[in-house]
């Protein structure tokens, strides 16, 4: 490991001189800020995170979803209240007798495609030499 030098991820400016070949990879003379972040490998033409460009940032996601909610209306021996997913199925409506009318409501999908932290694309490199 001698005459090898790393720096820190930490977002520093740094000389040209002193560092010729960081220079090359890093032209505006700026490290990543890695600092608190997670390290997404760059897809690189993967197509599992298209569109991104290296070193770019990406905000925290939820992928979208929604949740239905059902309610049973009739004469309540026990519990009348049941929630189902999408499929309608694992509902609960139990002991509930005479006149039945149900209710849905919908809650609106919100988020993305898919889940994911805040995180930078970034490439895994290893030291070969």
């Amino acid at each position: 490991m001698a005459g090898m030098v790393f720096v820190k991820a930490n977002g520093a400016s740094f000389s040209s001189t002193t560092y010729p070949k960081l220079a090359v990879l890093y032209p505006g003379l700026k490290l990543p800020d890695l600092r608190g972040e997670f390290i997404r490998g760059w897809d690189d033409g993967r197509g599992v995170d298209s569109l991104r460009n290296l070193l770019s940032s990406q905000e925290d996601m939820f992928k979208s979803h929604n949740h239905r909610f059902v309610n049973e209306y009739g004469t309540p021996t026990d519990r009348i209240i049941a929630y189902t997913d999408e499929n309608n199925e694992n509902a609960e409506a139990n002991n509930v007798s005479g006149v039945r009318a149900w209710t849905y409501i919908f809650m609106e999908k919100t988020g993305g495609n898919e889940t994911r932290p805040r995180n930078i694309a970034f490439n895994y490199i290893l030291r070969a030499a």
